[in-house]
């Protein structure tokens, strides 16, 4: 490549940056309400454990969008996972009941 074209490159390549960051620094923040809670976790033994815990990081919709009688290696599997990709910091006893909830509940 020679001179000529390096320093095109350069050139533009610093113009399509300083044009990012421009548009970058103008950004405003936004706003915007949720609408209002209308799912609630089904009743059955374990829901404290579930409200306590899995309401904390999503709704009960989530749940209600699972494959219903999907079986407890299912729940176990969703469970497990919730706590090991996603950070969940559920105890080893409540991530029992819940999954028990879940089972006989979903």
């Amino acid at each position: 490549m020679t001179n000529h074209l390096k320093l095109l490159s350069a050139t533009a390549l610093a113009l399509a940056c300083a044009g990012t960051f421009a548009g970058l620094a103008m950004a405003q923040p936004m706003s915007y309400v949720l609408p209002e809670e209308t799912a609630v976790f089904k009743p059955g033994p374990g829901v404290e454990a579930a409200e306590n815990n899995c309401a904390a990081c999503h709704s009960a919709d989530y749940i209600l969008t699972q494959p219903p009688k999907m079986g407890r290696p299912f729940w176990e599997a969703e469970v497990h996972k919730m706590i090991s990709a996603y950070g969940a910091p559920i105890d080893e006893k409540d991530a029992k009941a819940i999954v028990d909830y879940l089972a006989a509940t979903y």
